[in-house]
């Protein structure tokens, strides 16, 4: 009896000591700029890029509940390039925006640009498109823990590199899908990127965002632009960029750019064309973006031909270096570091 008694109690003890050993192993705390949180049990596969990885944290201005979020880096670049690029793309594709995204995110903190005194950037298209963890689970439901995996194995494998120009981050602008041609940054916007010039894209060609078409009314367009055409459309004319896009447009006895007519009618893009039927205006535009940068689809028909990552972002963005993180962090000395 006294024998089945100590192996009871040999029992109880070690009952206990499991019961206090468990909760650590479901709940541990880690640090992310000097806060304690707890971290909920996920399956490995659920998880975002681990917080040891990121040199810093990202201060996120929420749009909808207007509360800045602070994100581990490598966090703040898996949800980006989840919001940013269809999750079925091809994963060299997924890791050339991974690297576009930490790129973007290291140069805008690096030049100081702030939205707010608390926040570092938006989580719309005016920086880059985020959403966190819940917003992506309830969009994806039960793909949520393949396509997390997939992206995380896409952020990871560029983890610690952005692209570089003359040893500074680039503006890695990127954009939908081209028109066939990428566009020179002067041609949009107002002065030149050397390293942002036009190149050729045909793989765009497959993308459902290829071409499309808008039509409006004849007054809708007087009213808009502020001009008498009557029924001289089909008499306008127009100039273009290398890129093929509209770069001036005369309309009446007006002069429009390309950039300008995209954004007062809200076309996809500015390769467009003009044309009258009646009491209406057709425009019927290819691409979709600004189209400076890496095309997305166009990354994604690269990748599909079999080129990597490396081979993608040095096709669409000219003379530059894919370079280590570390060369930056000195920069960000004012930033919230990651312990």
């Amino acid at each position: 009896m006294k024998k089945n008694n100590g192996i009871g109690l040999i029992a109880l003890c070690s009952l206990f000591a499991t019961m206090l050993i468990i909760p650590t192993l479901i709940v541990v705390p880690f640090t992310n700029s000097g806060n304690t949180e707890k971290v909920e049990e996920t399956p490995p596969t659920e998880q975002v890029a681990e917080v040891e990885d990121s040199a810093f944290s990202v201060s996120v201005w929420r749009s909808e509940t207007e509360k800045v979020e602070e994100v581990p880096l490598e966090t703040y670049v898996s949800r980006v390039v989840a919001s940013e690029m269809p999750v079925n793309f091809e994963m060299e594709a997924l890791k050339a925006q991974a690297l576009a995204a930490r790129t973007y995110i290291t140069r805008h903190l690096v030049e100081g640009e702030k939205v707010s005194s608390e926040a570092d950037v938006t989580d719309t298209v005016s920086h880059q498109v985020y959403k966190d963890d819940k917003e992506l689970r309830t969009l994806w439901q039960d793909s949520y823990a393949d396509n997390m995996e997939k992206i995380n194995q896409a952020v990871k494998a560029t983890a610690g590199e952005i692209i570089t120009y003359e040893r500074e981050p680039i503006e890695a602008s990127f954009f939908s899908t081209s028109n066939g041609f990428t566009e020179n940054a002067g041609d949009y916007w107002e002065h030149d990127i050397p390293y942002l010039k036009s190149v050729e894209s045909p793989w765009d060609q497959g993308s459902p965002k290829f071409s499309d078409q808008k039509i409006i009314t004849v007054a809708q367009l007087e009213q808009t632009l502020g001009v008498s055409v009557g029924a001289g459309i089909q008499q306008s004319t127009m100039t273009k960029t290398e890129g093929n896009r509209v770069d001036e447009v005369h309309l009446g006895s007006q002069t429009f750019s390309g950039r300008e007519i995209r954004e007062k009618f809200e076309l996809p893009s500015s390769d467009f064309s003009i044309q009258q039927k009646g009491e209406h205006v057709i425009f019927t535009t290819k691409g979709y973006g600004h189209g400076v940068g890496m095309s997305q689809y166009g990354a994604n028909g690269m990748a599909k031909t079999g080129k990597d990552y490396k081979e993608i972002i040095h096709h669409y963005y000219q003379d530059i270096e894919i370079s280590p993180l570390s060369t930056q962090t000195a920069s960000l000395n004012g930033e919230k570091p990651v312990n």
